[in-house]
């Protein structure tokens, strides 16, 4: 009985705790990297056109405003 118990409550299913806490970890890190403010992936930097590019794609400037701006640019 002893046994028994002690695999269900602490050896055995043990490894489902650590497998759940590897993958929060993992997903942690990937949110992380993934909010990397004004440099992209390994710290490269964006450019400007391309962080206006991502702003015409969310909604945050117009068409008008961004032709106006990516033309000031030189893009």
């Amino acid at each position: 009985m002893g046994g028994y118990n002690g695999f269900m409550y602490g050896g055995g299913f043990m490894w489902i705790f650590w497998i759940i806490l590897i993958v929060l970890f993992a997903a942690a890190v990937g949110a992380l990297v993934r909010r990397g403010g004004a440099t992209g992936f390994w710290g490269r930097e964006r450019t400007a056109l391309e962080i206006l590019k991502e702003r015409y794609a969310r909604g945050e400037i117009d068409r008008d405003e961004y032709e106006q701006k990516r033309r000031d640019l030189g893009g």
